[in-house]
């Protein structure tokens, strides 16, 4: 693959519209900043005196880099908004079950 656009679904291979694929760069691009949020992460994990801000700013940046993933690597910001949807409630409902086994085994009493 190059440094140029390539478009995927093009009319002549039955598609009815095609999008612009991501280059080379604009992967290299996503793989920085991901990067990036791990070693914010790593950094933050190791600051001292944070309380409940650690887990949550955690969560948070997991949650960032699991949507950049799915977003540039598995193509979700070309499909179908439905999909999009699905994703986001998934995402949510995954939120509300592990907050309740935290809650459950006494997590929070211990921040």
């Amino acid at each position: 693959m190059t440094d140029t656009a390539h478009t995927h679904e093009s009319p002549e291979h039955g598609g009815e519209h095609g999008h612009a694929h991501p280059s080379d760069a604009e992967y290299i691009k996503v793989a920085l900043v991901l990067g990036l949020i791990t070693l914010a992460e790593v950094g933050i994990y190791y600051a001292k005196s944070l309380g409940w801000i650690l887990p949550v700013s955690l969560v948070l940046m997991s949650l960032v880099k699991f949507s950049i993933v799915v977003l540039w690597f598995m193509h979700l910001r070309f499909d179908s908004r439905l999909f999009r949807r699905l994703f986001v409630a998934g995402i949510i409902l995954a939120l509300f079950v592990y907050t309740i086994v935290l809650t459950t085994f006494h997590v929070w009493d211990r921040i």
